[in-house]
């Protein structure tokens, strides 16, 4: 199997130990909070996840502008899109913790804590030029731009240690997969190479057709069928 992207070993930040788990987020009652956006959340969960190796947290403003130009982080890694958490939040300050709280639970649970490298402001010009280099036009009419326009003007970066999640695990048991388990459930089955196949809608007989050729042609083992379901 490949090593992942940018690393010797897949760096999920997940707290998979139940005592350290269990000690963040009782030292989470007493941080500051801050309540995520939708965005940010679903960040929290792929860097969680091990999706965004090697990320150790949220990108800074001049990472997330050389993604959004180069597809580079600013030393040289590639990155197709900046992982960024935006808030219109004040107060919150560089060089503290803070308990990052889920906006998709009932209840806002703590979904993970932060240490915040930087607070930096992002300018309307900065959001534009970003919002057209990842999504090729400015139209407020399309759902990515609107959305990432309307995500705050406050970057905080830093490192986070993931407690949870959030609700994937829960509504989808039989289809919820980290990076972790994708890769141990390759190497449990024993296969050395694998077609992967990611589609946004649900799959029918020309993808079908197509994934059964890729297996065929590269002689591969199995099949990994990544679905974004939306």
């Amino acid at each position: 199997m490949i090593k992942p992207h940018g690393s010797d070993e897949l760096n999920p930040l997940y707290v998979y130990d139940s005592q350290k788990r269990a000690a963040l987020l009782k030292e989470a009652e007493s941080l500051p909070s801050l309540l995520l956006n939708s965005a940010a959340a679903a960040n929290a969960v792929m860097l969680g996840g091990g999706y965004f190796n090697p990320l150790t947290g949220y990108m800074n403003l001049a990472d997330s502008l050389s993604v959004a130009e180069n597809m580079r982080t600013s030393d040289g890694l590639f990155f197709p899109v900046p992982i960024v958490n935006m808030t219109d939040e004040t107060g919150i300050v560089a060089g503290n913790r803070i308990a990052l709280r889920d906006p998709n639970v009932e209840g806002n649970p703590v979904l993970a804590i932060m240490n915040v490298a930087a607070v930096e402001s992002v300018s309307d010009e900065q959001i534009n030029f970003m919002a057209e280099k990842i999504f090729r036009t400015l139209d407020e009419n399309h759902p990515g731009v609107a959305t990432f326009s309307s995500l705050g003007r406050t970057m905080l970066s830093g490192p986070i240690d993931v407690l949870s999640f959030s609700y994937f695990q829960a509504d989808f048991p039989d289809t919820f997969r980290t990076a972790v388990e994708i890769r141990n459930e390759i190497a449990e089955h024993g296969w050395n190479k694998v077609v992967a196949f990611q589609t946004r809608n649900p799959m029918h007989r020309a993808h079908e057709e197509l994934c059964r050729m890729a297996l065929e042609q590269l002689d591969a083992y199995g099949i990994l069928i990544h679905m974004l379901l939306g």
